[in-house]
């Protein structure tokens, strides 16, 4: 029987590269492969994470698989011992999740040990350039990339991102599956009573939001008269990793009642409701590689508005599924009021998404890897 260590952050490590791992490990789990994951005990130091807390809130999930926090990102010991317990298990294949150079020198260490001890290693990389960009940083991607026999992203752009570090880096470009690890949709009325909401027509900006991520972009897109007129609302529902007042302060500036805030990491039992409520999901980002909210969309057939940055137009025909825009604020309301003058354009749309999503699947994708 094959066994595959995932080495990379899980329960009760939240986010949104914990909920792939475990997923990704139950793809392995359902394939007859022996699998478990190797997590961290401190992923990040308080002073480096802007968040309320690192773990889940709600932590009811059991998984078919051993997860073993072993890692400390900022303890070299921990980086032998975990390498050493990798060994001692003696695995087919390693494969260790990548996305950002804070973490090059611990994987790029157990990558390496383990490398040497003729076991394949593969990284699966998220990002190669990060978001917010410091001096060093491709010397430390760089670093890692080496430490690995092969790497897989989950967009044409990281790959290619990659390859302007290292030319020499054998890489290929998969795919982000599409998370199949929420509850389903539930009753709109339902949702709308649980976040204390009236009915109408609602925009979705979900996860973290950063800056790069572009709320202020679509903020200003609300302000567009006839999206006022039309009552369409923008609903906020992540947790902040930047002030709030930043944004606050423009929605004031320009006197809009149409956006409402909830400033909280969505809880996974929470997931759907805000889902189950929007007509529309939009990620206005100024940079981007993949993200995993497009996946998360798909999964619920939502039709999204994407900006044409990174690899976020990967994933969408425009105008079939959703659409794709630059970055201005006025093209954004051009789109937004598109998709709501006519409602058979959020069937038309979740209908061509519901097809699309076999092309995304963890069986597929684990296939691919497994290639």
């Amino acid at each position: 029987m094959t066994k595959i260590i995932i080495v990379g952050p899980a329960s009760p490590l939240r986010g949104g590269i914990s909920d792939f791992n475990e997923a990704l490990a139950k793809s392995f789990y359902e394939k007859n492969i022996k699998i478990e994951i190797v997590s961290f005990s401190l992923q990040y130091p308080k002073f480096l994470f802007p968040g309320k807390t690192q773990n889940r809130t709600t932590n009811s999930q059991t998984f078919p698989f051993k997860i073993i926090p072993l890692i400390n990102s900022i303890n070299p010991l921990s980086w032998w011992k975990t390498a050493k317990y990798i060994l001692s298990e003696n695995p087919d294949i390693v494969m260790i999740r990548f996305w950002m150079p804070f973490f090059a020198p611990c994987l790029g260490i157990i990558s390496s040990i383990i490398k040497k001890n003729n076991i394949q290693v593969i990284g699966i990389v998220d990002n190669a350039i990060a978001h917010e960009k410091r001096a060093g940083d491709n010397s430390l991607v760089n670093f890692f990339l080496k430490k690995c026999h092969h790497h897989i992203t989950l967009s044409k752009k990281v790959k290619n991102d990659i390859k302007t570090i290292n030319r020499n880096i054998s890489v290929r470009a998969l795919f982000h599956p599409i998370y199949n690890n929420y509850k389903p949709l539930t009753d709109k009325n339902s949702a709308l009573k649980k976040l204390h909401l009236s009915d109408g027509k609602y925009i979705l900006f979900f996860g973290l939001v950063r800056k790069y991520k572009g709320l202020d972009l679509v903020i200003r897109a609300m302000a567009d008269e006839k999206i006022i007129s039309q009552n369409i609302k923008l609903i906020v529902a992540g947790e902040f990793y930047e002030s709030e007042d930043v944004y606050n302060k423009l929605i004031n500036d320009l006197n809009l009642k149409n956006i409402i805030i909830f400033n909280e990491f969505v809880a996974h039992d929470k997931v759907p409701d805000y889902f189950s409520i929007c007509n529309l999901v939009i990620l206005p980002y100024k940079s981007a590689t993949q993200s995993g909210v497009t996946q998360l969309a798909m999964n619920y057939n939502k039709p999204m508005l994407v900006t044409n940055v990174g690899g976020l137009p990967e994933i969408i025909d425009h105008h079939k599924d959703g659409y794709i825009s630059t970055t201005e604020p006025k093209e954004i309301s051009k789109h937004i009021l598109d998709y709501f003058s006519d409602e058979n354009n959020e069937i038309k749309m979740s209908d061509a998404l519901s097809k699309k999503k076999k092309f995304y699947s963890w069986d597929h994708f684990t296939d691919e890897i497994l290639k």
